[in-house]
């Protein structure tokens, strides 16, 4: 969907005024507020996702928190996807015409209003009572594609009459018989893509989580309560795609690009790259580092979506110039879960999108189509 350059770029107030945030993540400015009393502070306006992480941890349980941002070992890589993208520079072009933006996108024949996407993450109900409902919820008021996790607190039967844009279930492979049942389950609930972990052969080591004392909750509607750390191998994607039938497959966690290569003729549809949120591996490269090798293996062939470390949407930028097709967030929409359910959802994507399409018109591009390695310093790092 095209938007103008006019709201796009807008950010005055009013002199006086107090502001808040509109549902689409926008501050906005509202009648005058009564005097403070005598010591009493005004609560401070959430502009970005940082002060969303901020608000979320005061209002989670700590336990929950320690789960949510914590990652494995010594969070090298957790550090890392993020310091990636403020290292690299962007190099704007001038005297373009960017009077209208449109940041549409088409992945597995859905087109979308934006490329921001809600990465399967799991137990939302850590963060809010209404848990993937309200995610769900909150995506669909922006416009934003969900994909939801194995580890869901709710399940998939109730969570897609929301109707996200876009609704893709992402598949932890557990026993057998149990996991072709599952498939069939999420294609059935309406899935239109399956997005297969296949990073996780073993967890990392959580030690952060675990000294919080952090346990699941029982009873996940999808986990079996057997093993879920399964080491797949190329061979098991066959009798994966047979229970999905027409439905494609898209890979998560792929760094390498040789894999990307092996995933795309194996049959994948899609391939996310993605490390686990530096929840695995420790000291495995940033998911940004790692993209345009990626990039370059797949060709062209089929999507590529990359998540990690996104904080800004300079950071969507930087992914887009470098080939990808779209960005997953997790840690983000889950801090606005925290704070206000499916409008904090909804207020963090709007966020992203309006800073997206901020740095698309200071740097000169007016659509997807024109963002490319041009603008970034030194074209590939």
């Amino acid at each position: 969907m095209a938007v103008s350059r006019r709201n796009a770029l807008k950010s005055g107030f009013a002199v006086g005024a107090s502001v808040i945030m509109s549902k689409t993540g926008v501050a906005e400015a509202t009648s005058p507020s009564p005097p403070l009393a005598p010591g009493q502070t005004a609560p401070a306006p959430l502009l970005t996702l940082e002060d969303y992480e901020r608000a979320a941890r005061a209002r989670m349980d700590p336990v929950a928190w320690e789960y949510v941002a914590s990652g494995a070992a010594d969070e090298l890589s957790l550090r890392w996807n993020a310091d990636a993208y403020r290292e690299m520079r962007l190099v704007p072009r001038q005297l373009r015409d960017v009077r209208t933006l449109d940041l549409g996108v088409t992945l597995l024949g859905k087109r979308l209003t934006h490329p921001i996407l809600l990465a399967p993450t799991a137990c939302h109900k850590l963060a809010h009572a209404e848990g993937e409902v309200a995610t769900a919820r909150g995506a669909r008021a922006a416009g934003a594609g969900m994909v939801l996790s194995s580890y869901t607190t709710v399940a998939i039967e109730q969570v897609a009459p929301e109707k996200p844009p876009l609704f893709w279930f992402q598949l932890y492979v557990q026993d057998r018989e149990y996991t072709e049942r599952l498939v069939k389950r999420a294609v059935a609930a309406g899935a239109t893509a399956i997005a297969v972990t296949i990073d996780t052969p073993v967890a990392g080591p959580r030690n952060r989580q675990d000294r919080s004392g952090f346990v699941f909750p029982q009873n996940l509607p999808h986990i079996s309560g057997q093993r879920v750390e399964h080491p797949l191998m190329w061979k098991d994607l066959e009798w994966i795609q047979r229970a999905a039938g027409n439905t494609p497959l898209l890979l998560k966690g792929i760094l390498h690009p040789d894999d990307a290569d092996l995933g795309v003729k194996a049959g994948a549809a899609g391939i996310m790259v993605s490390n686990h949120g530096g929840r695995n591996l420790d000291t495995a490269l940033a998911t940004i580092d790692a993209l345009p090798a990626i990039v370059d293996k797949v060709g062209g062939r089929v999507p590529v979506i990359v998540d990690g470390g996104i904080r800004r949407g300079t950071d969507v930028l930087k992914a887009l110039a470098y080939g990808a097709s779209a960005v997953m967030i997790g840690r983000p929409f889950v801090h606005g879960l925290a704070v206000n359910g499916a409008d904090g959802v909804e207020a963090v994507i709007g966020i992203l999108r309006r800073e997206l399409e901020m740095a698309m018109s200071l740097t000169g591009c007016a659509s997807l189509k024109a963002v490319d390695r041009g603008i970034l310093a030194g074209g590939c790092r």
